[in-house]
């Protein structure tokens, strides 16, 4: 059986080559600030994608995007504005949530663009 972490990582990459076939740029991958990490930062266009990958072997207690809760919303929040702050950017940006779930039978990748509004 994979571990959370190694599975986790394997998501990660798959979303970050899923992205880029659909023409993202990606600008950094696992960029913290202080305690807070976004998972996939990326252009689509002119828009800035903060993206959030969560990934499962089996759906059995959920979908994977059901993981992103308000208190996950508010930390990519905080980490997205110094991410903007850091580069001097003032650009139109978004959330996503890119779903995986991944074992030994199937990979399914799940792309929801637009996931939440900043409160």
């Amino acid at each position: 059986m994979i571990d959370h972490i190694t599975l986790g990582k394997k998501g990660e990459a798959i979303a970050k080559k899923f992205l880029k076939e659909k023409g993202f740029q990606i600008l950094k991958t696992n960029w913290r600030h202080e305690n807070d990490e976004i998972d996939i930062i990326a252009m689509d266009g002119e828009e800035l994608v903060v993206v959030e990958v969560k990934t499962r072997s089996t759906d059995y207690y959920g979908e994977p995007e059901e993981d992103v809760g308000p208190q996950k919303e508010r930390f990519l929040i905080r980490a997205t504005e110094a991410y903007l702050e850091k580069y001097d950017l003032n650009i139109d940006s978004r959330f996503d949530i890119i779903a995986i779930i991944m074992n030994t039978s199937k990979t399914e990748i799940y792309h929801i663009e637009d996931a939440f509004y900043p409160k």
